[in-house]
């Protein structure tokens, strides 16, 4: 199993935050929780999108400490590299 993490790193205010945001996935669910959790992230902070694209949001900051942690960095302006992670055989909630 993996997690992924892009180089999206979309502007973006959230609250008082103002960032650039990459997502973190993994290949199912349980191992994106568990490893949110070891970056810091919030439960609450979990976005479940339609068709499997579930993910957490992370700053530059929690970006490279994914890295840092093992994550397998993906080019989020890639569209074929990114479909393949989001959609990839056998994970959870991919479309078949």
């Amino acid at each position: 199993m993996t997690v992924y993490v892009d180089d999206a790193r979309i502007p973006a205010r959230v609250g008082r935050l103002s960032a650039r945001w990459s997502h973190l996935t993994a290949d199912t669910q349980a191992e994106l929780h568990s490893f949110a959790e070891r970056l810091g992230l919030r439960r609450a902070w979990y976005q479940d999108k339609p068709r499997g694209l579930w993910h957490y949001d992370v700053t530059e900051s929690k970006r490279r400490q994914a890295i840092t942690l093992g994550t397998e960095p993906t080019a989020a302006r890639d569209p074929e590299a990114f479909a393949r992670v989001w959609r990839r055989p056998g994970r959870e909630g991919a479309p078949a």
